[in-house]
């Protein structure tokens, strides 16, 4: 783009990432809506090329891994096809928290009822603290992946309200644990009562299970939280469309990322009309033919004029807030869908193929 001189900017490629050959975790996030899934399928694809095992874990409910690459994925790592070292895989967190309290169930030897002492402790706990059940879900999703032994995990997160609550787990586990020792001293008779007359097995090994599952629960998490905090190990790209709410959830995420010490130098703009090109020479080149186009295409190259326009002011915002310090990445709006491993390695370059916006 004609108005920014890029020749002491950060690369706007993700380069950086490919090249930090230490990096473990990489989260992808930001609004909805604004391309997260592709981003990470296509820096999946890039880092497959140097890396020996990649994986990519899609934590937003409305999983959509399975629509890009055009084929099933699943709870369990699914090898991508056309790749021998990429995969990827589909977590829910109700599904991982029914599971889990299925298995201590049958651990502590409760009868298949829904009025189990446990059940109401779980239910209990999951109404009396928000997250809990995806802090429980996430720290059994970490113990599986880090036995898988991949280089380096994406996430391909759910939007930002959603992200910014993992990284509050290890707060949440903290309250979680106080809660229950306090039921516990609250109702640890009623409870062994109850339990006895379901036929819930024993009330007081079912919560010592639950205490003890917390607490390992929250070491999991507070030693991947030290992880996460590491910048030679994790980073966080951002990423958005050049529009109001978008740039402005960004700055909310990149702020929330600072104050929770996850690093985060690198943002994705996505969607942007012709990045090589400035609204003020397409605009000149219009004036000058307009007269000459038939009327609806000149309405149309009017609604394109006004969206490049917009774009532009937001990028230009992109660039005053964040270009000194992030490497800024404008990825071009195509004609079609980005859909199967075909397409997701010819945009992926863009990733990595700096646009000269000098152009």
């Amino acid at each position: 783009m004609a108005e920014f001189d890029d020749s002491e900017l950060p690369d706007p490629s993700l380069m950086n990432i490919i090249e930090q050959e230490s990096l473990q975790w990489v989260f992808v996030g930001g609004k909805g809506g604004v391309g997260k899934t592709t981003t990470s399928c296509c820096l999946g694809v890039q880092l497959a090329k140097s890396r020996k095992k990649v994986l990519i874990v899609s934590t937003d409910p409305a999983h959509n891994l399975s629509d890009a690459f055009c084929q099933k994925i699943g709870r369990e790592p699914t090898p991508i096809q056309g790749f021998d070292n990429l995969s990827a895989m589909e977590i829910d967190a109700n599904d991982d928290m029914e599971q889990m309290q299925q298995s201590m169930e049958e651990a502590a030897g409760a009868a298949d009822d829904d009025n189990s002492a446990l059940s109401s402790i779980m239910a209990e706990l999951t109404n009396s603290i928000p997250g809990i059940d995806e802090a429980m879900s996430f720290s059994e999703l970490m113990k599986q992946v880090q036995g898988l032994d991949y280089d380096v995990v994406v996430f391909d997160t759910a939007p930002t309200g959603h992200t910014l609550r993992l990284l509050s787990f290890p707060t949440i586990m903290e309250k979680a644990l106080g809660k229950v020792m306090e039921l516990k001293d609250r109702f640890g008779g009623l409870i062994n009562q109850a339990s006895a007359m379901f036929g819930g097995g024993n009330g007081a090994d079912m919560q010592e299970m639950l205490i003890g599952r917390l607490e390992e629960t929250r070491a999991v998490i507070n030693k991947v939280n030290d992880a996460f905090q590491d910048p030679a190990l994790t980073t966080f790209v951002c990423v958005c469309i050049p529009e109001f709410l978008s740039i402005y959830e960004t700055e909310r995420l990149v702020q929330e990322l600072s104050k929770f010490g996850i690093d985060s130098h690198n943002i994705v703009v996505n969607q942007v009309l012709f990045p090589e090109k400035d609204a003020e020479e397409l605009g000149e080149w219009l004036d000058e033919n307009i007269s000459s186009l038939p009327k609806e295409a000149q309405e149309i190259c009017s609604k394109m004029m006004a969206r490049k326009k917009m774009q532009d002011k937001y990028i230009g915002q992109c660039f005053d807030l964040y270009g000194d310090d992030f490497h800024v990445i404008l990825m071009p709006l195509l004609d079609h869908e980005v859909r199967g491993v075909e397409k997701l390695k010819a945009f992926s370059e863009s990733l990595v193929d700096p646009i000269d916006l000098e152009g």
